[in-house]
């Protein structure tokens, strides 16, 4: 299945499985997805991914973290940037989310990097994804 925006496919996957409470969820590889990926492991939105190879494309198996009583640590992801409306924003006009609990993702001509990162850098960027 070919779809328009595969950023906004890879979060609705992952809001979906963490509502449904599922311990995992895979989405179609791209570098992007794996950057993304890597940035919701470092701020511990997930416990991990891994590289699955299939021989095509291949896929990354995100593992999504959950507190007590099945709480999930992702509350909340919403793609901002979209093939048809772009949003970017300048180090100084960084969008925050919930007053700075949450992060933003960036990507900039220094790769795919969070709000904060992208301030102590001082570049701008595409405004990815809001995540809490």
């Amino acid at each position: 299945m070919q779809t328009t925006d595969a950023i906004a496919d890879m979060l609705t996957r992952i809001r979906n499985a963490s509502a449904a409470k599922h311990p995992t969820v895979e989405v179609p590889a791209s570098n992007m997805k794996k950057a993304i990926a890597s940035i919701l492991l470092e701020e511990g939105y997930i416990k991990s991914f891994d590289l699955i190879e299939d021989g095509r494309q291949g896929a990354i198996k995100i593992v999504l973290k959950y507190g007590k009583n099945k709480v999930p640590a992702i509350t909340g992801i919403q793609r901002v940037s979209k093939p048809g409306l772009r949003r970017y924003s300048g180090c100084r006009e960084m969008p925050q989310v919930i007053r700075g609990l949450g992060i933003v993702i960036v990507s900039t001509s220094k790769g795919v990097i969070t709000d904060r990162r992208a301030k102590a850098l001082n570049v701008g960027g595409e405004v990815l994804a809001y995540v809490w």
